[in-house]
């Protein structure tokens, strides 16, 4: 397969890693939802359509999928999405997502630049090092060259600014790095404004293919760099 990219930009949040389904799964237990944690790992991707489908920015249809995707029956969703907002936040965002940290160390082994940017709040810096999956420099997961956390910049996606330092770091030109996000409204629509080409991580096939190229699993990109 002929080679496409010289380098990859990962978004973090369900891509590198998921929400922790060890604390959604017993929480919503008690009101019909799955243990199962390859049913929580749908129901991320479930919200996350839920959000792109929203012509306004409304992340109270996340959870409003999330929970409905887990099996929560109608006449327990009240008291269970009350239960999931108030302990859903920025904190959960550190369950190693399946594949994320081989993938990127193939990458490394192989010299690919790789970085990651994210819209976060001051923390996935730390998450991903702890974590293991990835860390700038020397450490248990895969060495990448930046992570770019929006709170920490004051940029965040879709703005095409927020790519900007990551480009310069990876040291190649927009138009030969792919940028991997979970979101058409933040990740699809900021890269292509920096030029990047998005890939859509859609493991379950919920966007439709004619709209945004996309991939159902981390290990496809060992396919095109």
């Amino acid at each position: 397969m002929t080679k496409r990219f010289d380098a990859v930009l990962f978004d973090a949040g369900g891509v590198l890693v998921m929400p922790d389904p060890t604390v959604l799964a017993p929480l919503l237990v008690p009101y019909g939802g799955s243990a199962d944690y390859a049913v929580h790992h749908r129901a991320h991707y479930a919200g996350m359509r839920a959000v792109d489908r929203s012509e306004e920015e409304d992340w109270t249809r996340y959870g409003d999928a999330y929970v409905a995707t887990v099996g929560v029956p109608v006449e327990h969703m009240d008291e269970a999405l009350l239960l999931f907002r108030s302990t859903f936040n920025v904190h959960l965002w550190r369950y190693p997502n399946e594949g994320s940290a081989v993938v990127l160390r193939t990458l490394v082994e192989r010299e690919v630049p790789i970085g990651v940017v994210s819209n976060a709040s001051g923390q996935i810096e730390g998450v991903l090092a702890r974590v293991g999956v990835c860390q700038v420099g020397e450490g248990t997961g895969a060495g990448v060259l930046c992570v770019v956390d929006s709170h920490v910049v004051g940029i965040s996606k879709p703005d095409p600014g927020i790519f900007v330092s990551a480009v310069e770091a990876v040291g190649i030109h927009p138009d030969r790095i792919a940028y991997v996000g979970d979101s058409i409204r933040y990740d699809v629509r900021g890269a292509t404004a920096a030029g990047l080409t998005p890939l859509l991580l859609d493991p379950y096939g919920d966007a439709r293919p004619d709209e945004h190229e996309r991939i159902e699993s981390l290990r496809e990109l060992l396919d095109l760099v």
